[in-house]
């Protein structure tokens, strides 16, 4: 009998990280080194045999060198049109974390934005991730199941 492995999307796991020692619990975004361009939250692809948990650990100190500790998951994003190098589910964590970011491994650059100063270009499906996660900044209430497209 052949061995059948079903053809799935990629998984990732993003992390919005709150810095608890600057005022108003800025979070870090990064410029990406690679395409697709822009502004994104830190993340990036789950390796084989890794927990999702811990990916999103790894993916914030390779990235962004922050040592944070995991709060919430704020959702699961999974359009198939989010990501145009193909489709790739992701998990969304919110983070705490004390120290200043370095922009290091597929982050070019990376800047500390207040939630009413963040830049209009963000890459991905990122711009509703953050509007997701300023309602679960507000409320305490992770994001809404989306069953539609």
């Amino acid at each position: 009998m052949p061995n059948f492995r079903p053809l799935t999307p990629l998984i990732a796991a993003d992390i919005i990280i709150e810095l608890l020692d600057q005022p108003k619990r800025p979070i870090v975004l990064i410029e990406r080194k690679n395409p697709p361009f822009g502004w994104a939250i830190p993340g990036g692809f789950v390796d084989v045999g890794e927990r999702l948990e811990t990916a999103a650990i790894r993916e914030a100190k390779e990235e962004v060198c922050l040592q944070v500790t995991l709060k919430a998951l704020l959702g699961m994003y999974s359009d198939p049109k989010r990501d145009e190098r193909g489709h790739t589910v992701t998990a969304v964590y919110v983070a705490e974390a004390k120290g200043m970011p370095q922009a290091a491994d597929d982050a070019k650059n990376l800047a500390i934005f207040e939630m009413d100063k963040l830049p209009e270009e963000l890459a991905f499906d990122h711009a509703q991730v953050i509007e997701d996660y300023k309602k679960f900044r507000e409320t305490g209430q992770v994001t809404e199941l989306r069953v539609s497209d």
